[in-house]
């Protein structure tokens, strides 16, 4: 899992919400800064599809200490098909536990998985469940709007990022290194 002591330190349910620019980038950056300590990590990203990122390219760049996995289909803010959006959020989900539980990594990140909770694809009480069983010491992040208040009574910390001004209302599309 990593070079700290197992169960030297309590591992932490980190959420980060809200309707602004930043919660995956705050989880990227934690996964980064855990490389430098030579702890492992996982990120699971639940709605991202598999398009060309920045992160998941750098991320090669630490191999074996930081693992990115894209298993959703791109966002689904207007479903066409709830039933397969359901289906492929629990496969993410059921990816992410099962690594998770493996005791191989000392964060995992579950990303945008608040959009899946929002939706109903994932039921709270999976979420909740799992936090109850992963390995002790183990950092558990988990990012998207809307965080569900029983995740956010959970959680350790939670971050809500807040939109204030955003370059998309001026008509500026996503930036290769800033947004993806």
């Amino acid at each position: 899992m990593s070079e700290e002591k197992e169960g030297s330190a309590p591992g932490l349910v980190i959420v980060y919400t809200g309707d602004g620019k930043g919660k995956t980038t705050a989880a990227l950056g934690m996964l980064f800064r855990a490389a430098g300590y030579r702890i492992t990590s996982l990120m699971v990203q639940f709605m991202k599809g598999r398009m060309h990122s920045g992160e998941r390219e750098a991320a090669l760049e630490f191999e074996g200490r930081i693992t990115i996995v894209p298993m959703g289909e791109g966002f689904t803010w207007e479903t066409k098909d709830a039933a397969r959006d359901r289906l492929v959020a629990q496969q993410a989900f059921a990816y992410a536990r099962k690594e998770a539980l493996s005791g191989g990594y000392g964060i995992v990140v579950f990303d945008e998985i608040n959009i899946a909770l929002r939706y109903n694809y994932i039921d709270i009480d999976q979420v909740l469940n799992f936090l109850d069983e992963r390995p002790q010491g183990q950092h558990v992040v988990l990012t998207g709007r809307n965080a569900p208040d029983a995740l956010i009574a959970r959680a350790d910390l939670v971050t809500e990022m807040k939109m204030i001004k955003h370059p998309f209302d001026k008509g500026i599309m996503a930036q290769k290194g800033v947004d993806f």
